[in-house]
């Protein structure tokens, strides 16, 4: 069992003391990961023998997410390095695992065995469709997950396919997010219980959770199940982006009156010449109307003029310029990790630090000695 890719130190913030085992894994269990170390959890991330590359032939292309955590290599099949891993995990206060179920149990290490070895553990899964039902045992991705959550079938245009929003709303969204929220709860409650749990996340469970806004809507009247056709899809003239003269883009979101007034006069329009908004019937016309006058200019005139009006019109960036627009840079929202920008720790809180510094060392010896130091458990 040997230490790989050097990461930070455990550091001050609100989970300062916590002692996290994160399994590989890809996706939400990276992100999940990289969270608690940014507020200070002590975070072990257990890795398989490297391979050459990942299957798209990119090596290492997660790199940037792996900060804040010790890397230990181990060969689950080998008795004696699961046996190490068995032996930190019962100094461990969470651990996360994005594997199929089953799988950790076949490695003896599954809830029942751990829990009984260490009762407070926080045992977390993460998995596309959760621990059981007709597709538990099949495979997915974020696209698969949204499309059964009735998540997917909203996003798009009207005269074409549902398009996916990248790994957003699965992955991460539905994902890492409700593993976190699903982890801290049980954390707390163990404060009550002295005990821990399981917490069985299922990204399908997290995307189903966040249509809960659209369902409403729809039994309220307010959401048609025909794409392309509401508020907030892109369809309506005032709530969409636009192509600038350079091919580049601005994001319109002039939903309440007074954004809407500022945004007309931001384009030289007057609303006496332009027929009532919140008739879905006019909204091509309108949308052809705004398209012709942003085709006027390039992106940085728009945003020059859009500046100071307080509109809710700001330029659509790619994840390069994100990183130089004043907002971040004046809120140090990016931090160089592997020599290149990625995101600080969010949310902020008095006691983080802003994003967990490199590791200096990744001994599996010196880390059984921190977290052993003082009994078990003790968080």
């Amino acid at each position: 069992m040997t230490a790989t890719n050097p990461a930070a130190t455990p550091h001050g913030g609100p989970l300062s003391g916590l002692r996290v085992v994160e399994m590989e894994a890809i996706g939400p269990l990276l992100h999940a990961g990289m969270m608690l170390a940014d507020l200070g959890a002590d975070v072990v991330r257990i890795v398989r023998p490297p391979r050459w590359a990942d299957d798209d032939g990119v090596t290492d292309p997660n790199a940037g997410m792996l900060r804040g955590r010790a890397e230990l290599q181990a060969d689950l099949t080998d008795p004696s390095q699961l046996g190490i891993v068995r032996d930190l995990l019962r100094h461990a206060d969470v651990l996360l695992e994005g594997s199929r179920p089953g799988a950790m149990e076949k490695l003896g290490l599954g809830p029942d065995v751990l829990l009984a070895e260490n009762p407070r553990l926080v045992y977390g899964r993460m998995t596309g469709w959760g621990q059981e039902g007709p597709l538990a045992r099949r495979a997915g991705h974020d696209v698969n997950y949204l499309a059964i959550a009735g998540a997917l079938e909203p996003l798009g245009p009207a005269n074409g396919p549902p398009v996916p929003p990248v790994n957003y709303v699965g992955n991460f969204g539905g994902g890492s997010m409700f593993l976190l929220v699903g982890v801290l709860a049980a954390l707390h409650e163990r404060e009550r219980t002295d005990r821990g749990q399981v917490v069985d996340a299922a990204m399908a469970d997290g995307a189903s959770s966040l249509t809960s806004l659209l369902r409403s809507w729809e039994h309220a009247g307010r959401w048609s199940p025909r794409r392309g056709t509401n508020l907030l899809d892109g369809s309506a003239p005032f709530y969409r982006a636009y192509e600038c003269a350079d091919g580049r883009f601005v994001a319109v979101g002039a939903l309440e009156d007074v954004f809407y007034e500022r945004f007309l006069g931001g384009l030289g329009l007057d609303p006496a010449d332009l027929a009532d908004r919140w008739n879905p019937e006019n909204w091509p016309g309108l949308t052809q109307v705004f398209s012709g006058v942003f085709a006027t200019r390039d992106r940085a005139e728009w945003s020059a003029v859009f500046e100071h009006l307080d509109a809710c019109v700001t330029p659509v960036l790619t994840l390069h310029e994100a990183t130089l627009h004043p907002q971040a840079t004046e809120r140090a929202g990016f931090v160089e990790d592997q020599g290149f920008p990625m995101p600080a720790a969010a949310p902020r809180l008095a006691s983080s630090e802003g994003a967990a510094p490199p590791r200096v060392d990744a001994d599996v010896r010196t880390v059984m000695s921190r977290w052993s130091a003082d009994g078990v458990p003790r968080v």
